[in-house]
């Protein structure tokens, strides 16, 4: 059985790859590759920013006529996000990145100017110093000057430092206790009163609920009433009371206006009614009291036939 993943082929013996014919491509040709932005530029057009690492899909081709040491330059040509206009940047090997060609500028390169700007200086100061010794004289002299003032300085400073820099330690450590017994005992004198202050705050809250416990447990006690004056009957008779006598007068009579009737009442004296009642009865010489007088104008039902049975 054949191999499922053919790895090896078959070359026949009269096999001659100098007879392959071999394509004919442009050196010039493009490549569409997927790549990310290598820096932050803005577009030109537009004005839109584009940021580093932004992927875009590219063409690449290899820059005709320019090399590095040997090593080819390529371009890469890109669009813009927003309207669409190609953007070109190419490589720098000489300083390891990217440099831009066309469609955009580079943001935040201050700090490549600076270097390029400091390299610019140093090479023509080379140049003036190659052909100019004395100029090279002039130049060491200013260095040294220039270094001098440096060193000064900078001495300056240390001894600056050296007089500032004197720290009394046991000092520092003394000044730290007592900045943090301070500190606690601020801290147990604010606990102290905010404990005081919930003390004092559950004790009156507490003597106000037994305070309404209380008042809401305390029966009523009843106002004494006022008893009336045991003669004021006399004086004032209510309606009822006057009805009351109206009908005795008009089925009895009067007691002196009709003699016929008078008989069969019987007047309880005083006595027998103290008797009666369990009371004493009057002394002699005392005349007879509020009840007394009130018992003899009563007349009971017992006595009246009493006394018709007499008759």
């Amino acid at each position: 059985m054949s191999e499922r993943k053919v790895l090896n082929k078959y070359y026949p013996p009269d096999f001659d790859p100098s007879k392959i014919p071999k394509l004919k491509l442009p050196k010039d040709r493009q490549y569409v590759v997927r790549l990310m932005a290598p820096f932050n530029m803005r577009c030109k057009t537009c004005g839109e920013y584009i940021y580093k690492g932004k992927k875009f899909n590219a063409r690449k081709e290899t820059v005709q006529n320019e090399s590095y040491l040997g090593l080819p330059i390529f371009r890469f040509y890109i669009k813009c996000t927003r309207c669409l206009a190609e953007i070109t940047f190419k490589t720098d090997p000489e300083n390891t990145d990217y440099t831009m060609e066309h469609g955009a500028t580079r943001n935040f390169q201050a700090e490549k100017l600076l270097e390029e700007e400091e390299k610019r200086v140093q090479k023509e100061r080379e140049d003036e110093e190659l052909n100019n010794p004395m100029k090279v004289l002039e130049n060491r002299t200013k260095d040294s000057k220039l270094e001098m003032e440096v060193l000064e300085n900078l001495q300056e400073l240390k001894d600056l430092n050296q007089r500032q820099a004197h720290v009394d330690f046991e000092a520092m450590l003394r000044q730290h206790r007592l900045s943090e017994e301070e500190r606690q005992r601020q801290e147990q004198e604010e606990d102290e009163r905010e404990t005081a202050a919930l003390v004092e705050e559950s004790r009156k809250r507490r003597l106000l609920e037994d305070s309404d416990s209380e008042e809401d447990t305390s029966p009523t006690q009843p106002q004494p009433a006022l008893r009336p004056n045991p003669t004021a009957i006399l004086d004032e008779q209510t309606p009822k009371a006057k009805r009351k006598a109206e009908s005795w007068e008009r089925s009895v009579g009067t007691l002196g206006s009709r003699p016929q009737l008078s008989g069969l009442v019987v007047k309880k004296t005083g006595l027998d009614t103290s008797i009666r009642r369990g009371r004493a009865p009057p002394l002699p010489g005392r005349g007879l009291g509020f009840d007394e007088i009130c018992q003899q104008l009563i007349l009971e039902p017992g006595n009246c036939l009493a006394a018709d049975r007499k008759q």
